[in-house]
């Protein structure tokens, strides 16, 4: 269970950065590390040894992100609360 949430950051990860592949290593003491290699390259550890939590949040925020997309009726709604906290 805990290295599958684990992959499944790195799977975003690199969904989402077409530029690196992106891999996760496992410590026998339990943390997880990202590695990132360019085509063509050696793998290079970019983190340091982290907790699951740690590793997913750090995972995340790596590379590009996604822009989420708001419709028009998000965004009325936002303005409603908005001005109801008023």
């Amino acid at each position: 269970m805990r290295a599958t949430k684990a992959s499944a950051a790195v799977t975003r990860l690199n969904a989402r950065d077409s530029e690196y592949r992106y891999s996760l290593g496992m410590t026998a003491s339990g943390f997880f590390y990202l590695l990132r290699a360019a085509r063509g390259a050696a793998p290079e550890k970019i983190s340091g040894d982290l907790t699951l939590e740690e590793f997913v949040e750090f995972a995340n925020k790596t590379g590009p992100q996604k822009k989420v997309k708001v419709s028009k009726l998000d965004a009325a709604f936002e303005k409603q609360l908005g001005n109801a906290k008023k």
